[in-house]
């Protein structure tokens, strides 16, 4: 267990006060279902916070690899900024893909099924819901890559969240009038050079946004290619995806903020 200290200042002469709040985060497989498939997603929470502590939920959606560990560290330091995070399983409990081939097949199968990919998130949003110290009324979502598709195929479904953010996601949509069912505000963090989202693609998804009038943002950055949050994409990006230090911690700024204009402490 490790104790963080949340230090509130008062400008009331020098007064300040001084809080620890321990943090002892942990995981756990959760299984759920959608329709008659079971999914295992990954639970993580702070097992010292207490009862009646209802904390902000946020849904963390994993790249085209699907449940693994880079989801789960991020998931861990989304609890240790004080919220409980579910890692959402889009594939089914059993489907695990092992290389770029299967993750392709596997990503492919729902970003051509819409409503498919909507559901299975859903799904994980309903689980991170009901759980006892989430707090119903402040949910948003995250996700990388073919994740951030996901969290915005969310938001397009009507979900009820305050937020979703895409971390180098695919923008597109087959059915851009949906936007008009987004209920919470829009956050897409995008390699400038990601030959996988081409500028017709950014400019497609901009348009869309405006129309139905979201209340969206969306920040580039430059020299960054796809994937540029994850070590384990190597450092070349002439291969079209590859980790970028500086986009990285830009970009989890820029959803720290987010996040807390969302849910104000």
């Amino acid at each position: 267990m490790k104790t963080i200290l949340l230090v509130t200042g008062i400008l009331i002469g020098t007064v300040c006060s001084v809080l620890a709040v321990p943090i002892d985060v942990q995981q756990k497989i959760i299984e759920y279902k959608d329709g008659d498939t079971v999914l295992a997603g990954v639970l993580v929470f702070n097992a010292a916070a207490k009862a009646p502590v209802k904390l902000p939920g946020v849904i963390v959606v994993p790249d085209w690899m699907g449940v693994g560990p880079f989801a789960i560290e991020r998931a861990a330091k989304l609890v240790e900024l004080g919220y409980i995070a579910v890692v959402a399983d889009i594939y089914g409990k059993n489907v695990r893909p092992t290389n770029p081939q299967e993750a392709g097949a596997q990503a492919g199968k729902y970003k051509k099924d819409r409503p498919l990919l909507r559901s299975r998130v859903n799904a994980a949003l309903t689980v991170l819901r009901d759980q006892p110290s989430c707090d119903a009324g402040r949910l948003a979502a995250i996700g990388y890559c073919f994740g951030g598709t996901t969290v915005l195929e969310l938001a397009r479904s009507g979900a009820p969240v305050a937020g979703v953010v895409s971390f180098h996601g695919g923008l597109d949509s087959p059915t851009p009038a949906d936007a008009k069912n987004i209920h919470g505000k829009v956050l897409a963090l995008h390699g400038a050079d990601d030959p996988l989202v081409p500028p017709v693609e950014v400019a497609g998804f901009q348009e869309e946004m405006r129309a139905a009038g979201v209340n969206w943002q969306f920040t580039a950055y430059g020299g960054a290619v796809h994937a540029f949050t994850n070590p384990r994409a190597g450092n070349d990006p002439s291969k079209g995806a590859a980790y970028n230090e500086q986009a990285d911690r830009r970009s989890w700024q820029a959803m720290t903020e987010f996040l807390r204009e969302l849910f104000p402490q």
